[in-house]
């Protein structure tokens, strides 16, 4: 039986219709990287820190939505539009990114220095979408799995897609344009105590209680790690955050095992079964996957 997801009031079901195309590729880097959930706990852990250092930002989202009285349903909600932008139907996709514009239309505010913002500022929106994409594709690469510079750059272009339609407007290219943009809106970057709430949140392991706690503590580590040191020194994150080897074998290894076990359960799985293709599509090797996607008529020149 297929499992559903709900947002926003919408019913979630991956494996229908079927052949229907989501808005990433099959054989797109996105479907090789969100379908860890090492990666995306750590990558979507360092995306926030990114975007914290803008304390418009950082505003918006901790006084206009359910992050501190509900942090986790926040994150679980962040994860499942993630998910939904990758792996979902096309038209459940678009009516996710839809509703997440609609509720955004309706947040601004002033940070503490009395700077104003909205959520739907290109220029934050430009940022949220930067940072996203690196967290994910640089978790991946280091705790799960090495990626070729091309193999990067292509997660950038394709994930440039689904960012326009949320309303960004300027996309990195490249891991060498995420860090140019970084470097042209440091001024603005600085620390808060909220940086530090967020991550003892993480920390506290109420995400998953039945996880070892210090699994948690790596995983928060481990996400400052990938943090490019311009934001961290801005984020004053200092040593006691930094990764240790036990955090990081511990995390490798969980990292190699969940980019080896299929759920046929999961998002990946299920929008795999959608497009005709084994529900284990995702964890065979590169040639048997090239050949399968042929046989299923979704070369991706094909499907270009």
């Amino acid at each position: 039986m297929a499992e559903m997801t709900s947002y926003l009031g919408w019913k979630i079901d991956y494996s229908q219709p079927p052949g229907e195309m989501s808005l990433q590729h099959p054989g797109s880097v996105q479907w090789r990287v969100f379908k860890n959930q090492v990666a995306l706990g750590i990558g979507g852990v360092a995306a926030v820190l990114m975007e914290f250092a803008d304390p418009r930002i950082r505003s918006g989202v901790w006084d206009h939505s359910t992050y501190k009285a509900d942090p986790i349903g926040r994150s679980m909600r962040t994860g499942i539009a993630a998910m939904v932008g990758c792996y979902g139907p096309a038209s459940a996709a678009r009516r996710v990114i839809q509703g997440v514009t609609n509720m955004h239309a309706h947040v601004n505010g002033a940070t503490p220095k009395g700077e104003a913002y909205r959520a739907l500022d290109t220029e934050l929106l430009d940022w949220v979408a930067a940072t996203a994409g690196c967290g994910f594709v640089t978790a991946y690469d280091k705790f799960v799995s090495p990626l070729s510079d091309a193999d990067k750059a292509r997660f950038y272009r394709d994930g440039a897609a689904v960012a326009r339609l949320y309303g960004a407007q300027v996309c990195p290219q490249s891991s060498q344009d995420f860090i140019a943009m970084m470097e042209k809106r440091a001024d603005r970057f600085e620390p808060h105590p909220i940086v530090e709430e967020f991550l003892a949140i993480i920390q506290s392991g109420k995400a998953a209680p039945n996880t070892p706690k210090f699994l948690h503590r790596a995983l928060a580590r481990a996400a400052v790690s990938i943090v490019p040191r311009l934001i961290r020194d801005k984020l004053a994150l200092g040593k006691a955050y930094d990764l240790t080897t036990v955090d990081w074998l511990a995390l490798r290894a969980a990292g190699a095992l969940a980019d080896r076990k299929a759920d046929p359960k999961s998002p990946a799985c299920q929008s795999s079964v959608r497009l005709g293709l084994p529900y284990d599509f995702l964890y065979k090797n590169p040639v048997e996957q090239s050949r399968l996607l042929l046989k299923a008529g979704l070369a991706e020149s094909a499907a270009a």
